[in-house]
């Protein structure tokens, strides 16, 4: 009877000691699966560029009304963000990860294709139909909706009005152009004025994607196949490349500093490029008056369209706990919120995609830098233009494939060659 209970009471004591070690257990698996997020309920996002993006998210918290609503924001370089999340979602945790982050547009794809289930899907916060249509496929996954569209790449054409003139054109002469147009005016003008029409940065092909959206092209197709080979647009825009290049049009730049340089200090006479360039171009003073903006030129294709995007960039929420507090956050200011985007435009200079907001004041003020043009208002009228394509996961991988050949292209090697090498190289690494 005594061995009898004895045994009871060290089977109690195991069985004890065995549901405090599960707790504790379970406690440890809540804690390394829980974020940053404080036990007070912040929620935490991360972002770069203070000056525009958190600035953005901080002009977000002054129009939301919930007042039990705290928000951390982080800041982080870009590359940072994208180590990062990387790092932590393909170790299977989520531990570390924020409740809210800034993804890049054509980074987007690779993410929600690689860790679907890491992000919530925000369809009930807001309706798509309000934003551009090219911000969406880029955005979504399999029928979902992830990430909130932000901000517009939407490109321009802007230029030196003195210059243009000098070389015997006129505003019209620039509107609703070819890229095959613009490289015979570049000609002219560098000809005629001995300044170069734009500038180049060698390792980065950003023009290149530029050209090519205007058909609503890329390296790849909706089914992610790379498309390089027999791709006419990719075609078409690196002729336009060379050309310009051959014809002395261009400005050689290395990096984002000798690339501002090159239009503050008078070396280039336009700047092909997205309108968040704007206030880098504003910043010389003593060009005040001499600049002016007209639409992208297009590729010659069929359907091509004057309108195109550089850049931009959407919210996405993690799927974890504090979710539907930062997706109700998201959906009740940058995803219906009008008096939200006309501050955006005038306290931080950010053009959203939220189509609803594009007839505001802030939209049509006649900026007198760019000779009294509303810039703000031309750019949110050619954003619904932009023909929507899928970035695909890898294009910053095929293009510094890409780089490389289009060097040997300008040093002699044939396009056909150049296609064809390109695609086998990038179908070899991203199989």
């Amino acid at each position: 009877m005594k061995k009898t209970s004895l045994f009871l009471l060290l089977f109690g004591l195991l069985f004890f000691m065995a549901a405090c070690s599960g707790e504790e257990n379970a406690a440890g698996n809540e804690e390394e699966n829980d974020t940053n997020a404080s036990s007070d309920g912040e929620i935490i996002a991360w972002a770069w560029d203070q000056h525009f993006n958190i600035a953005a998210l901080n002009v977000a918290l002054e129009h939301y009304e919930d007042e039990n609503f705290n928000l951390e924001i982080i800041e982080n370089a870009q590359d940072d963000i994208v180590q990062r999340l990387n790092t932590g979602l393909s170790s299977g945790t989520m531990k570390g990860m924020p409740n809210i982050v800034l993804i890049e547009d054509q980074r987007a794809q690779s993410f929600l294709q690689s860790y679907p289930d890491a992000f919530y899907p925000i369809d009930d916060y807001f309706s798509t139909d309000d934003f551009a249509d090219y911000k969406i496929a880029p955005t979504s996954y399999d029928g979902k909706q992830y990430g909130l569209p932000f901000d517009t790449g939407v490109t321009g054409l802007f230029y030196r009005t003195d210059l243009i003139e000098e070389a015997g054109y006129t505003h019209d002469d620039l509107v609703d152009i070819t890229w095959g147009e613009f490289t015979e005016i570049a000609k002219d003008v560098t000809d005629k004025t001995g300044v170069a029409m734009i500038s180049l940065d060698p390792n980065d092909l950003g023009i290149l994607r530029v050209m090519m959206q205007t058909v609503g092209s890329w390296y790849t197709n909706p089914e992610g196949e790379i498309t390089i080979a027999n791709n006419d647009a990719l075609r078409e825009a690196l002729e336009h490349y060379k050309t310009l290049l051959d014809n002395d049009s261009v400005k050689i730049v290395s990096d984002w500093s000798t690339f501002l340089a090159s239009f503050n200090n008078g070396e280039v006479a336009s700047v092909p490029s997205g309108n968040w360039i704007a206030p880098s171009i504003s910043a010389e003073d003593s060009q005040n008056g001499l600049w002016k903006l007209a639409p992208i030129p297009r590729l010659e294709a069929a359907g091509a369209v004057n309108a195109s995007n550089l850049g931009g960039s959407s919210w996405y929420v993690l799927n974890i706990d504090g979710k539907e507090a930062a997706a109700e956050f998201l959906g009740k200011t940058f995803g219906s919120n009008v008096d939200f985007y006309q501050d955006l435009v005038e306290e931080v200079g950010a053009i959203g995609t939220y189509k609803p907001a594009s007839e505001g004041d802030a939209y049509t003020f006649e900026n007198e830098y760019f000779n009294g043009q509303q810039i703000i208002y031309e750019f949110s009228q050619w954003m619904e233009d932009i023909p929507e394509v899928d970035y695909g996961l890898n294009t910053y991988g095929i293009e510094d494939i890409l780089a490389a050949e289009v060097q040997n292209y300008l040093n002699g090697k044939s396009l056909d060659d150049v296609l064809a090498d390109t695609q086998t190289q990038a179908e070899n690494q991203f199989k």
